[in-house]
């Protein structure tokens, strides 16, 4: 006896029993992911592709392991909702588009210079006010850290760039790479840029509470994400290019 029908022989229940008490975790992950995503994204999307995923865990769930269903299912629920938005490429173009002009106006200043470039630099090189940087940086929230495709492209559409779970070996390397890159990149953060990412990514915070660490906004906080995101964009593709 195996999967579901020894957890149902244990007093577990059904399959139907498991996604009805397994619902209010699909739309806790719902929520979560939706934090961290542009208002484009819908809830309901999400919910739909968790549920997806859930139903998965079901059939899939084996009790002699010795997992609870919960655990087994949590990262097979996430699975389904990051599929979803991959496949979706939820972010709206001129959010790529701007997040594109920040990243190669910081490259065009940092190696011009050969120092960190600040916001100011970046507006002048923009040829805009620094107060309309500040709004562009608040309107790239939601923005990836970087396509895996993204060095050596130039599309409009980010997520169709990221290699799947199967491709090729070459992929895989390529993907290796980057993430090496990447690493080394956020390493060399200034040092507010590095903790934003690592209290948001790492510790979950919002933020809100990360403006309550720094002492500083919550739209700044937002600022200094988006900016650092686009920093390591700048200098990722330019040495993977």
């Amino acid at each position: 006896m195996k999967g579901l029908a020894m957890y149902a022989s244990l007093g577990g229940g059904s399959a139907d029993d498991l996604i009805a008490r397994s619902a209010p975790q699909v739309k806790r992950i719902a929520y979560h992911l939706l934090a961290r995503l542009p208002a484009s994204v819908q809830v309901d999307d999400l919910i739909q592709a968790g549920m997806l995923g859930l139903l998965e865990a079901t059939r899939r769930y084996d009790p002699a392991q010795g997992a609870s269903f919960t655990t087994f299912a949590e990262p097979r629920i996430r699975g389904a909702m990051l599929d979803e938005i991959r496949k979706g490429d939820w972010t709206p173009r001129s959010v790529h588009r701007k997040a594109r002009e920040v990243a190669t106006a910081i490259h065009a200043v940092e190696t011009a210079t050969g120092c960190e470039a600040h916001d100011r630099d970046i507006a002048e090189h923009l040829g805009i006010p620094l107060a309309e940087y500040h709004v562009m940086l608040t309107d790239l929230r939601g923005q990836k850290i970087l396509s895996l495709e993204e060095a050596g492209a130039d599309e409009d559409s980010e997520a169709q760039r990221v290699p799947a779970p199967g491709d090729d070996p070459s992929e895989t390397v390529h993907r290796g790479h980057l993430l090496k890159l990447l690493a080394a990149a956020i390493d060399v953060l200034p040092e507010r840029e590095k903790l934003v990412l690592s209290l948001y990514y790492d510790e979950e915070l919002h933020l809100k509470e990360i403006g309550a660490v720094l002492g500083v906004s919550e739209s700044r906080v937002s600022q200094l994400h988006s900016q650092a995101l686009a920093r390591l964009r700048a200098r990722v593709t330019g040495k993977a290019n």
